[in-house]
């Protein structure tokens, strides 16, 4: 057991050594397609693009004010948006009701694939 713990402890260490490159390496693609003013990249063999997406960031405080149903609530335990989204395609909450909940996020995406 010793070996394997040992095993999973030098894993995660290369998994966080590698997210941190992958990070950084993806900040340095998107600034320059930022830079270059362009949301597509062909270089050598790969090809990058850059997708703007939107996502809602909810703001606990409101949406509790807006859904103080305790049962509701319940359902949600903290504002998660797939399960906002289900709660309003199930007509439990109104889209009404908690417009005022949550801002608009835009995150960039990134895509490499080889040609």
């Amino acid at each position: 057991m010793d070996s394997k713990l040992k095993r999973y402890y030098q894993l995660k260490q290369k998994h966080k050594a590698i997210e941190q490159e992958l990070t950084e390496l993806r900040s340095e693609i998107i600034d320059h397609c930022e830079e270059q003013d362009i949301s597509e990249l062909e270089a050598g063999s790969y090809k990058a693009k850059i997708v703007l997406q939107e996502r809602k960031e909810y703001d606990d405080n409101k949406l509790y004010e807006a859904l103080p149903d305790p049962e509701v609530w319940r359902m949600l335990s903290k504002s998660d948006p797939s399960k906002i989204a289900s709660l309003i395609t199930l007509n439990v909450i109104s889209r009404e009701k908690i417009k005022d909940t949550f801002s608009i996020k835009s995150v960039s995406m990134l895509h490499v694939d080889k040609k």
